[in-house]
């Protein structure tokens, strides 16, 4: 198991930490986890018999033999009390036989134990007054790792569930418990929530060198947009909004985490749960289901057993798609592949049926002979460049386009500086304020290790928050830097900022270029 040598570099105002490999590597598997969590559905009510029963049903399934690895088990499986020696330890009353018990009937299936804690004192349960006692690891990380590791734990998901401490101080607690882990030897998924009941520090930096995955949003819900930029309950297309400018994040063993997935929990048209899980898929999310497996529809068996889908999400390069063109409608995203293919969602975030298109060229293939696979009806056709379709209301067309060679170089729009170029959208405006992103395009065949952009915001319209990248001004002439941890920009390429600001989104600022060193 690979130990971070973690030296603190202050880094636009926050404490990063880095390592000589600048990701985390702690021995698990370097594809986004797959498995089920109890929490969406059964809250605090969970004992051992709904695990077990759980774990059978992942297994008669065969979701297992998908890929759906890790039962996790959420908040309020301990005992309220530590014992006389600070040890945690099971609900007595939940899970009678014990914690390593569990695990070892996991185990016995060929599935993975994931447990619930946070850095804190109190749990989210015991936070809110669900649960009670005051059982966190704060104090007591390394004796809680151990633990873990002795009752065989393969996931640990750990919840800040605070309004306390910066950023600066999570990156140096998070890093306790990854270091902790790190020191018991045994291979497991670091899990980590910044968000909850805290300042959204989970999209302001990559946290690939503290964690395995981390969470992008606040909680998820059985809705399809709840009206909230990151703010508890996020809907889907609330959370795709968040999560899809931080692609140049993700690396195998390190992924953004948009929340447990809501399939089969009803709330939403089966089209919008076909969105959800495609969406999931080729953003390299871990794909956790919180349904109740023991019931599961058709509807709901035939979207977690997509077979076509699950192979992007679990392709071996690690990369999330990144955003091809977005018209506030029309979406696309793509992701390369580990043979050359490259996976491609027409998403329409719209109130009706659209065409949706793109091009080989745009999601950087050269040639003029492609065939498209259709990953829900898994249809093949053919294509001389044209990637287009016909997608409803919320729906998500996903293709698997193969044949070409990678592209040359995207020509240099007229009036953009060479080596780069920025592209503004509004995401979101509520009238007192907005959230916008601007992508960042590297329009060469060569790594951009650096970028800057300038525009100018409207009168009236005032920064209030950024990430993945540092600003100077917050208001009029405003300069935007990438940050070290941001990495470069791989040839033709693109990475994404994004901020949110007081005032009206209604005005487009103006002069939005990018230049290169």
């Amino acid at each position: 198991m690979g130990t971070l040598l973690a030296a603190a570099i202050l880094v636009g105002g926050l404490i990063t930490l880095e390592d000589q490999a600048g990701a985390l590597d702690n021995g698990v598997a370097r594809t986004p986890p797959m498995g089920w969590n109890s929490w969406n559905t059964f809250g605090c009510n969970i004992n051992e018999t709904l695990i077990k029963q759980m774990a059978d049903a992942i297994v008669s399934s065969g979701l297992r033999d998908l890929g759906y690895q890790y039962v996790v088990v959420d908040d309020c499986w301990f005992d309220p009390a530590r014992d006389s020696a600070g040890n945690l330890r099971g609900n007595p009353s939940r899970f009678p036989s014990g914690m390593k018990a569990l695990g070892d009937y996991l185990h016995a299936k060929g599935l993975k134990f994931g447990i619930y804690q946070v850095p804190v004192d109190k749990t989210c349960a015991q936070y809110f007054g669900g649960y009670p006692g005051a059982t966190g690891s704060q104090g007591h990380e390394v004796q809680d790792a151990r633990q873990f590791a002795a009752w065989g734990v393969d996931y640990l998901k750990y919840d800040w569930c605070s309004p306390n401490g910066t950023i600066d101080d999570q990156v140096r607690t998070f890093a306790k418990m990854r270091d902790a882990l790190a020191a018991t030897g045994r291979p497991i998924v670091y899990s980590i929530n910044p968000n909850s009941i805290h300042a959204k520090t989970g999209p302001q930096r990559n946290w690939g060198d503290v964690a395995n995955m981390w969470r992008t949003t606040e909680d998820i819900t059985n809705k399809w947009d709840t009206g909230q930029t990151n703010g508890y309950p996020m809907g889907i297309q609330n959370i795709v909004n968040v999560t899809v400018p931080l692609a140049s994040y993700a690396k195998p063993g390190a992924f953004n985490d948009p929340d447990m997935m809501e399939v089969g929990r009803g709330g939403m048209t089966d089209t919008e749960m076909r969105s959800h899980f495609a969406l999931w898929a080729i953003m390299a999310s871990p794909l956790i289901a919180g349904n109740d497996l023991r019931a599961m529809d058709a509807a709901t068996t035939t979207i977690l057993k997509n077979q076509n889908l699950i192979a992007i999400n679990q392709d071996s390069l690690g990369l999330q798609a990144r955003q091809v063109s977005n018209d506030g409608t029309r979406r696309v995203l793509a992701k390369k592949l580990s043979n050359g293919d490259v996976a491609v969602a027409l998403f329409n975030q719209g109130g009706s049926t659209t065409t949706i298109s793109t091009t080989a060229s745009a999601i950087g293939l050269a040639g003029d002979s492609f065939t498209l696979r259709d990953a829900w009806t898994n249809a093949v056709s053919s294509s001389t460049g044209t990637i287009s379709a016909g997608v409803p209301s919320h729906g998500t067309v996903v293709y698997r386009v193969s044949g070409g060679t990678s592209s040359s170089p995207t020509p240099t729009p007229s009036g953009q500086p060479g080596g780069c170029t920025a592209t503004y959208r509004l995401v979101n405006d509520w009238s007192t304020g907005f959230q916008s992103e601007v992508t960042v395009s590297n329009d060469g065949p060569s790594a951009l290790n650096g970028w800057t952009v300038n525009m100018t915001l409207a009168g009236g319209q005032t920064i209030t928050s950024l990430w993945n990248g540092v600003n100077t001004g917050t208001s009029g002439a405003i300069t935007v830097k990438n940050t070290a941890y941001n990495g470069a920009i791989a040839g033709n390429g693109s990475a994404t900022f994004g901020f949110t600001a007081n005032g009206s989104g209604s005005a487009t600022p103006t002069g939005v270029t990018c230049t290169s060193p």
